[in-house]
């Protein structure tokens, strides 16, 4: 699965409204200079959420906008569907399926990309607005300190595998 420039553009956009959810409505160049995205772009962007139904617009002068739903009412893939379309690079899942059944020499190979495509599309079903707006706020420090203590657990595994398949 491969996030647009659009997409990623988008979940900012949505990062941010989230964060200001209780404020109201955010105006797009706001929106654009905090995120550091192009605000014509953004604009773009933005109507195309509003026409799905996700942001709301706001006129007047404390116009602009904010979102339709609680940011945990608002998954991730439905942000991505809309922008970039099926959450994998090979379709959906019906068109996996199909090539799993049709194509039987490769069936294994299918299955795997189905396998990839259910568990993305699980994690980006099962995560909101509200839980990465959140975790960014809370974690932007100790996002660093955490990498590193997984680091030394996840590098002696990739070490030993690989000692493991040259002596074996």
């Amino acid at each position: 699965m491969k996030v647009s420039q659009k997409g990623l553009y988008a979940l900012q956009a949505m990062m941010m409204l989230a964060r200001h959810y209780s404020q109201g409505a955010i105006r797009i160049r706001d929106i654009a200079y905090e995120e550091n995205l192009p605000e014509k772009f953004l604009e773009l962007i933005l109507l195309e959420l509003k026409n799905a139904r996700i942001v709301e617009s706001v006129r007047g002068a404390k116009g602009g906008y904010q979102l339709r739903r609680a940011p945990s009412e608002i998954y991730l893939s439905e942000i991505i569907r809309l922008i970039d379309g099926p959450l994998a690079p090979f379709g959906d899942a019906a068109s996996l399926r199909e090539l799993i059944d049709r194509d039987l020499p490769h069936r294994a190979l299918y299955q795997v990309f189905l396998e990839v495509r259910d568990a993305a599309a699980r994690i980006l079903e099962s995560t909101s607005l509200h839980d990465i707006a959140n975790a960014s706020e809370t974690s932007i420090g100790k996002g660093k300190s955490r990498r590193k203590k997984k680091e030394p657990q996840v590098l002696p595994m990739v070490v030993h595998g690989g000692k493991g398949s040259q002596n074996a």
